[in-house]
């Protein structure tokens, strides 16, 4: 199936070398989070080829002397969206690439494979040209797809999507749905499970970065007092 206008898939091989690294059983949580940030440096600097920019006069020391110049600067206003948790992975990449953008959070979390939202910092009045969303994996689509539908309704012109890795039904779900919003992915895996999860994927990303053990998606929010015993818990009490 061929790739919609509206997504770009990175084919830059040390992306790819990245990727592996990412996917991989043995890498611990720092390497997870440090190759994550690298991952998305270069996929940001992909993801904003689009801002406008606008002549600002400058002057440059040569010698002695300054001679003056017409150089370019970003004339757009940018909003971060990182999606809670795993998206937080990638702000600080993106805020190396884009200093003065504007962070806002959006928390999400699914229930039976749909996404509910249980956090959202974004300002009252939108005053963002284009908004980058930030979540590491693409799945089914539907936190994304939720987490964009919220952006609309705030009024951001444009919206643009960044992450390391998605499906393909995922990505081309949101493509079709949403043909006015980029796309920016590092590579796209073709099987999506029952349960919704990216084969082979780099498994539960927010898990991964953090350090943190598996939590069923409805005891996520839950004081750990209340949540049920793990299988290991139950196999130590036998």
């Amino acid at each position: 199936m061929s790739t919609p206008s509206n997504v770009h898939v990175s084919t830059h091989p040390v992306l790819s070398h990245k990727i592996t690294i990412l996917r991989s059983s043995s890498t611990i949580p720092s390497a997870f989070r440090s190759v994550l940030r690298e991952l998305t440096f270069h996929l940001g600097y992909e993801a904003t080829s689009s801002l406008a920019t606008k002549d600002v006069p400058i002057t440059v020391p040569v010698g002695k002397d300054h001679v003056d110049h017409t150089g370019q600067a970003l004339s757009e206003k940018v909003a971060l969206v990182p999606i809670l948790r795993s998206g937080l992975g990638m702000v600080d990449s993106m805020l190396e690439l884009i200093p003065n953008a504007a962070v806002h959070h959006i928390g999400m979390y699914r229930r039976e494979m749909m996404p509910v939202q249980y956090y959202n910092r974004l300002p009252k009045k939108c005053d963002a040209d284009v908004a980058y969303v930030l979540d590491p994996i693409i799945a089914t689509s539907n936190t994304v797809m939720s987490v964009i539908s919220i952006l609309k309704k705030w009024g951001v012109p444009k919206i643009h999507v960044v992450s390391v890795l998605g499906s393909e039904e995922g990505v081309n779900t949101i493509a079709k749905t949403h043909p006015d919003v980029s796309i920016t992915v590092g590579v796209i895996d073709s099987e999506l499970s029952k349960d919704g999860t990216v084969m082979p994927g780099v498994g539960d990303a927010g898990d991964r970065l953090f350090g943190t053990p598996l939590i069923e998606d409805d005891e996520e929010l839950m004081h750990p007092s209340k949540r049920r015993k793990s299988s290991i818990d139950q196999k130590d009490m036998k």
